[in-house]
């Protein structure tokens, strides 16, 4: 099977199908694909589901079972699936899986959503692959029953425990030698910025000159959906980042001496995303987003 990348004819809007391997759409995963396209979902996120549903249908086919008839121990098996090494690699002792567990849960969540949509449009699935919890009625509350008000919300019937683990950082040394490491202004800019003010790597590579106001040492996040080279904030509204002194001079310096005459601070070229501006013969460019994310290509 293969996820395979589309544009709408109207809108040019990116999203992604399943295709089988015949090379024709898979039906019941392109309905729920095309679904959450309809209702302007990120296209990273399609791509996601699209991704956890090839591997559902994938392991569906090795397990002869019809993706309408499939249940609760259907999906456990898929789990055991998910995390086992591939037939010619020996475990050691104390192994782990050959997915995270924190993976399997994304690829759950992508397969019960799937699920969820059908039974919503009426059709027939396993009742227990949508399962349902009424919130407790004691003194105890959580943190979102001003929503649910007690009224019964969706769960997973299958899901992993992932250890709670502190996300890696670079200590202050790490960024001054990475910093000090750069050729160009450009680079320096850019991963000043980033480390400085916390940003993703999309709102990064989506910001425009408007967005920098130097004057006011601010940086605007604007969520747009029609950059480029395919950037995107993952925020609904604009936010503002405040930011110091010498960054808004490293940015004036990168101005004066860099840049060329494009809008975008970010460029598409030859199909890398770039932090724009011109570069002497022979300079470095920054990653693609995938990479830039450490998505191996």
């Amino acid at each position: 099977m293969l996820v395979q990348r589309v544009l709408m004819p109207v809108s040019g809007r990116e999203s992604w199908t399943l295709l089988g391997d015949d090379g024709g759409v898979v039906e019941p995963a392109e309905r729920y694909l095309a679904y959450l396209a309809a209702i302007e979902r990120s296209p990273n996120t399609v791509r996601a589901y699209a991704v956890s549903l090839k591997l559902w249908f994938e392991f569906l086919q090795h397990a002869s079972v019809s993706w309408d008839e499939a249940g609760v121990e259907d999906v456990a098996r898929f789990v055991a699936w998910l995390r086992a090494p591939a037939g010619n690699v020996v475990v050691l002792a104390g192994g782990s899986g050959a997915r995270e567990p924190a993976t399997v849960n994304r690829y759950l969540a992508g397969v019960f959503g799937f699920y969820d949509h059908h039974a919503r449009t009426g059709l027939g699935v396993a009742a227990e692959l949508v399962s349902w919890r009424r919130i407790s009625r004691g003194s105890y509350k959580p943190f979102l029953h001003h929503v649910t008000k007690g009224r019964p919300i969706p769960v997973r019937p299958v899901k992993l425990h992932v250890p709670q683990r502190a996300p890696r950082i670079l200590e202050p040394g790490q960024i001054v030698a990475i910093l000090a490491a750069c050729e160009h202004l450009r680079d320096r800019f850019l991963l000043s910025l980033l480390a400085e003010t916390g940003m993703r790597v999309g709102q990064a590579l989506g910001l425009r000159h408007a967005d920098f106001v130097s004057r006011k040492r601010e940086a605007h996040i604007v969520p747009r959906a029609g950059n480029a080279n395919g950037a995107r904030a993952k925020l609904r509204s604009a936010a503002v980042v405040p930011v110091s002194a010498p960054l808004v001079r490293l940015y004036s310096e990168y101005m004066h001496l860099e840049y060329g005459g494009i809008d975008l601070l970010t460029a598409l070229t030859g199909g890398t995303s770039q932090f724009s501006g011109r570069v002497p013969d022979g300079g470095v460019t920054v990653p693609d987003r995938d990479q830039v994310r450490g998505v191996p290509a």
